[in-house]
């Protein structure tokens, strides 16, 4: 899959080619017939290929990488760089001081769509098609069910941070048709599940793929984002449903495990490995393409985004953008092994100087700057990596597991089970049995569900720290003034008075959504979200 998911990512754009008919009633030059094209499983394949190309883009005007808003506008980040300046926008979005002409909001939100019309080409014309040599109808299946995972994810991506937006399931190919009304939220969530639905009847397992494969949409993913959904959607019943569905049939069948390192899911040998369950596929690619934006890289931004600007690292220094908070490392338990794999902190001779503290702050993210075994990894080109983004874990899936078997009243037993999965796989790291004790020895916890509440919450902040999580749990939660009120909020006091001193007030009611870009407003008009 790292080598072959991004080929021919325009052909699902079509190709002209010739008519046999008389020229008198030959299409004008340039036209594309789509029925011309779609001549083959070979083709399917390569238009299912391009509908993951979005997922990877991350440049166009501005940097947009989904963690900026999912790590940096929750209590895990601040913005970093390389002063209050730089990055102004993701200032903005760190601050809850954004506007609707927010050029990151605005990039990522195009990108979605392209992503979106490209499964909308994809299901239209591969249904079509009959399997050949190449695609055989089981293939076919799969690929369709691929095309309806990756656009319900590229709304699920949409819809958390906007909430509803134009729903298109339909290739758009007269002008025509091109303003389209906003729905509601709860509209693009029944389309995500619909959507999913859909996907995992036709979706492989893991297994049945070929390793060159790894990557691709899994019967199991959709398994595990119909429970993530339905959570988001507060349909506890049906959560707990399909996450027992992946825990019995994919986690328990042997599809998916936890790491026995949790550090080994962060490197470049642990892409695709035992715990993955879906992850954003990048790799090495030298050519240059500064000054270009939308689908002009097979590589990564984050790495050198996040990595610290430490003057001992060289040539292989970054920018120093999304510095953990001080509040994400106090939520770590003592002996915890995972705040060390997550959290980095430069030499000693190095913290507090210029381009490696941001607003009193020196920690770095370990997780996305690609960091191995001590050392960080020269790249192929100055501004890109290799590194995959690890979008969904086997300990996510079950951490949404247990919460949805709590909140669902369907079984604390379950709910239990899942938490101590996930936390004794770090214990058994330090052969400790003091440390990281099973629920409820720890934290002051009682055994009682809203402490065992609190305890999937915080286990789900210190396993998934870093990988952009945060914000849409804390907005899912509906705990954003008891975090971020700068009178009464646990985030704000945890900080350096220069951090708090920038720092907006979170709105109940406005900030749990983004502005829908203004540009998008003039081309679609549609009501904007309260507040802005």
């Amino acid at each position: 899959m790292k080598k072959t998911l991004y080929i021919a990512a325009a052909v699902a754009l079509g190709m002209g080619l010739s008519s046999c008919n008389k020229w008198l009633d030959e299409d004008a030059p340039g036209n594309t017939r789509f029925d011309d094209f779609y001549i083959g499983g070979a083709v399917a394949i390569q238009n299912v290929n391009a509908c993951y190309a979005p997922l990877c883009w991350e440049f166009n005007s501005c940097y947009f990488p989904e963690w900026y808003i999912g790590d940096i506008a929750s209590d895990d980040a601040l913005k970093g760089g390389q002063n209050l300046a730089d990055g102004g926008d993701v200032y903005d979005i760190d601050n809850f001081k954004v506007n609707a002409n927010n050029p990151i909001l605005l990039n990522f939100y195009r990108a979605k769509y392209q992503g979106i019309a490209r499964c909308n080409l994809a299901l239209q014309e591969v249904a079509k098609m009959e399997p050949d040599e190449v695609m055989s109808q089981s293939r076919k299946d799969a690929l369709l069910g691929e095309a309806y995972f990756l656009r319900a994810y590229y709304y699920f991506q949409l819809v958390r941070v906007f909430g509803g937006v134009p729903l298109v399931d339909f290739v758009i190919d007269s002008s025509d048709r091109w303003i389209q009304p906003r729905a509601t939220a709860e509209d693009v969530y029944d389309h995500i599940i619909a959507d999913l639905l859909l996907a995992e009847e036709g979706l492989w397992n893991k297994s049945e793929y070929a390793r060159e494969d790894l990557g691709r949409a899994t019967k199991g993913a959709a398994q595990a984002m119909l429970c993530k959904v339905y959570l988001y959607m507060k349909d506890y019943n049906k959560a707990y449903e399909w996450g027992k569905t992946f825990v019995d049939t994919q986690y328990k069948g042997g599809q998916y495990s936890l790491c026995g390192d949790y550090g080994d899911n962060f490197t470049i040998a642990g892409e695709n490995g035992p715990e993955s369950v879906f992850e954003i596929q990048y790799m090495a690619e030298p050519t240059s393409d500064y000054g270009e934006g939308f689908g002009f890289t097979r590589g990564t931004f984050s790495t050198i985004l996040s990595r610290p600007r430490l003057p001992s690292m060289g040539g292989n220094s970054g920018w120093g953008f999304g510095h953990p908070t001080q509040n994400l490392f106090d939520e770590f338990e003592a002996g915890d092994p995972r705040r060390d794999l997550t959290i980095g902190l430069p030499p000693e001779n190095e913290i507090g100087i210029a381009e490696v503290d941001y607003l009193g702050n020196s920690y770095y993210n370990r997780k996305i700057s690609y960091w191995e075994h001590g050392d960080f990894p020269s790249l192929d080109h100055a501004t890109r990596s290799p590194f995959n983004n690890r979008q969904l874990r086997a300990s996510d899936a079950l951490l949404l597991f247990a919460e949805a078997a709590l909140e669902s009243g369907k079984s604390l037993t379950d709910a239990k089970w899942a938490l101590e999965e996930v936390r004794s796989r770090a214990r058994r790291m330090v052969s400790d049995a003091n440390v990281l004790p099973a629920f409820p020895g720890y934290r002051g916890y009682a055994d009682t569900a809203d402490d065992l509440r609190k305890a999937i919450r915080h286990e789900r902040r210190v396993e998934l720290g870093g990988e952009g999580h945060r914000w849409f749990d804390i907005v899912r939660w509906g705990i954003g003034k008891e975090i971020f009120d700068m009178a009464s909020g646990s985030y704000p006091r945890t900080e350096t008075a220069e951090a708090q001193a920038e720092m907006g007030n979170f709105i109940v009611g406005q900030s749990e959504l983004f502005p829908i870009p203004a540009e998008e407003m003039n081309l679609n008009p549609m009501t904007q979200n309260p507040g802005y």
